[in-house]
């Protein structure tokens, strides 16, 4: 499933609605820098892969922008952890 993916800028997250229900991603900014901060994803959508898409588009924004991440939410560290294609962002 193809996700659409917004920065809610005024919620400092990343997040796509599926059948009713919002994913997330918070973030927040800093001078070059962007720190994500806790993935939310409803039971409902659970192991559809929501949470690795939006961890990709996450890491891809920040590559894209020049940002340096920092990690901070367990699950954006696994991912990275398991993608070190994203190392170079750290």
């Amino acid at each position: 499933m193809e996700l659409t993916i917004r920065n809610n800028t005024a919620k400092h997250q990343f997040e796509t609605e599926v059948d009713g229900h919002t994913a997330m991603i918070a973030y927040s900014l800093s001078p070059g820098g962007i720190a994500f901060l806790h993935t939310e994803v409803s039971p409902e959508l659970e192991g559809k892969g929501v949470a690795g898409q939006l961890a990709q588009y996450v890491l891809n924004y920040a590559r894209e922008n020049h940002l340096k991440v920092k990690a901070y939410c367990p699950y954006v560290n696994a991912y990275m952890k398991r993608h070190p294609e994203y190392n170079d962002l750290l």
